[in-house]
């Protein structure tokens, strides 16, 4: 039996890069496609807890959800697949997911909620404007080679395309993305107050062995990302301060 994969995004059930990426993956595996049913662009990790989701079918294999890209894979391995996933496989979202931005991201929310689920996953962003197919291409070997090898456990990839790359990729590490930090306070024609919030990106910063460096050279980046937070370096020794009142067990 052929493996299957699970495919998903962020921009909606009718996107390009969701469409390109079935297509170039299709040769590998079974594909099954759960995605949302309109763009949920920067909702991050959030799940739909409090109201019902509804599933509709698009065509064969195709389904869209009325909520979050967390949802649809939730949903898609446990109920709308036929059988468990040998892999999910997020995007190819119009837009680079670098650095920082992993956190806000649902493109790579995601590739995170099959890794949690001990699936291996893989989110591929790419430049605005950049070339679809090209990525397509790349996305449908690197794929190849994972289900071939696997993934460590809880481990995912986050992949981005420059807009004009070559041949070449990276493995690299997370960069730092930098925002201008805005509220634009405006008034509606009630005269209540309303907020736009979050500016433009205004660097890709260029740190040594990072996606932001590799993306900047017109290189693909693959960032590979492991689930644990800790922050070891702090535990081995923990903080020699100790908290006013309270005493550290042994």
């Amino acid at each position: 039996m052929r493996p299957l994969i699970l495919l998903s995004n962020d921009d909606g059930v009718d996107a390009p890069g969701l469409e390109i990426l079935a297509e170039a993956v299709a040769p590998l595996a079974d594909i099954w496609v759960v995605a949302p049913e309109r763009e949920r662009s920067a909702v991050s990790h959030a799940i739909t807890l409090h109201k019902p989701l509804r599933p509709r079918k698009v065509r064969d294999n195709w389904f869209s959800v009325s909520g979050t890209p967390v949802d649809c894979v939730y949903a898609g391995i446990l109920r709308l697949a036929p059988r468990p996933p040998a892999m999910v496989v997020s995007g190819i979202n119009d837009g680079h997911n670098l650095g920082s931005d992993v956190f806000y991201s649902g493109t790579v929310a995601a590739a995170v909620e099959a890794a949690l689920r001990g699936v291996p996953a893989i989110a591929f962003s790419q430049a605005p404007g950049g070339n679809f197919a090209h990525s397509g291409q790349f996305a449908a070997a690197l794929v190849a080679r994972v289900l071939e090898h696997g993934l460590p456990r809880k481990c995912l990839l986050n992949v981005n395309f420059p807009r004009d790359s070559d041949e070449r990729y990276r493995w690299t590490r997370l960069g730092e993305r930098v925002y201008r930090d805005q509220v634009d306070a405006r008034e509606d024609l009630r005269g209540r107050t309303y907020y736009w919030i979050g500016g433009p990106s205004l660097n890709i910063d260029d740190v040594p062995d990072s996606d932001g460096e590799a993306i900047k050279a017109g290189i693909i980046s693959v960032s590979p990302m492991r689930l644990d937070l800790t922050a070891h370096d702090q535990l081995d020794p923990p903080p020699s301060w100790t908290i006013e009142g309270y005493g550290p067990a042994q």
